[in-house]
């Protein structure tokens, strides 16, 4: 039986269940068990609702007040030195949508696969723009290293040249299936795109969710749950804000874990507290490839990408 928490010392008996699909500011917009939405609020002075959430709510007018939050199964998140940035709750899957042009940032990638590892959520790379060459060949290579360490990559196009090209759409929808999947992408790479091709309507049902949570201003909520689907069995979650992805929350002696190449070379290093940086015996360092080690199993920029962010954590543990 899932555990409920309180956000009023009151507990409402006439609660009722829901989904939050849309959150912006101290409003969020529930779904009820039969597909009906309305504006809700969180009780006290913190809203601690997401969207994934599923809650107890009660009614009070034409609104509701969310009386508690069932507990997560996971909550993917980013944390900077400032604040913390909930994405959604109770996910399945990170879908991270890159595309051979613009050409896409290692770091960011590497950050967002951190986060997904440290949440417990399984992660899929797609490369849009297949079209694009020789871009989309460079950036395939490029992420040659992932599909090593064991992560799906999926090649895409969305706009195919030629009619009946095929676009790797339906091998997508059929990993999406049954699943509610978090979207997450920088600018320019088909986000918009790909969300308006699986999702009915998608736009305009951005469009009722801003006017509801914004009292009319034509304003994108910053996450968004859409069913694909009329049983609702599969949900995409639309997420803005993929270029700061902050990791303060991740301890950096937990890091080299969270990195499954380097988490393969774990286990045979001299020193129990080895950092994998400039201890001798390190197994994490003699694992990496260069010039004189070509067969390595943790590449270079992997490498360096590591030390790049436990540098930076340990900074931040520092004040």
């Amino acid at each position: 039986m899932s555990r409920s928490k309180s956000l009023s010392k009151s507990q409402n008996t006439a609660t009722q269940p829901g989904l939050v699909v849309a959150a912006h500011g101290r409003h969020c917009l529930v779904e009820a068990p039969d597909g009906q939405r309305l504006i809700c609020h969180a009780r006290g002075k913190r809203n601690e609702v997401v969207v994934g959430d599923t809650v107890r709510w009660a009614p009070t007018g034409d609104e509701g007040i969310i009386e508690a939050v069932d507990e997560r199964r996971n909550l993917f998140h980013r944390q900077d030195e400032w604040r913390t940035k909930s994405f959604a709750a109770n996910i399945d899957l990170v879908l991270i949508l890159l595309a051979a042009e613009p050409e896409f940032s290692e770091s960011q990638l590497t950050r967002a696969l951190i986060a997904a590892e440290a949440a417990g959520i399984e992660a899929l790379i797609v490369l849009n723009k297949r079209d694009v060459q020789p871009a989309f060949d460079r950036a395939w290579e490029r992420l040659a290293p992932y599909r090593r360490m064991g992560y799906a990559v999926l090649p895409l196009c969305l706009r195919p040249a030629l009619q009946g090209e095929p676009s790797g759409l339906d091998e997508l929808k059929a990993r999406l299936d049954q699943r509610s999947t978090l979207v997450l992408g920088p600018s320019g790479v088909g986000k918009s795109t790909l969300v308006n091709g699986l999702v009915p309507h998608a736009s305009a049902q951005t469009g009722e969710i801003s006017r509801a949570l914004n009292s009319g201003k034509h304003t994108t909520t910053s996450t968004t749950w859409y069913w694909t689907d009329a049983q609702r069995h599969t949900a995409l979650i639309d997420s803005p804000g993929f270029q700061e992805f902050g990791l303060a929350h991740i301890e950096p002696e937990h890091l080299a874990q969270l990195m499954p190449d380097l988490r393969g070379a774990l286990g045979g290093c001299r020193f129990y507290n080895c950092t994998h940086r400039q201890e001798p015996g390190c197994s994490v360092t003699s694992a990496v490839a260069s010039p004189d080690h070509p067969e390595g199993s943790i590449s270079a920029t992997r490498y360096r990408l590591y030390l790049e962010l436990h540098a930076q954590l340990s900074s931040q543990r520092a004040f």
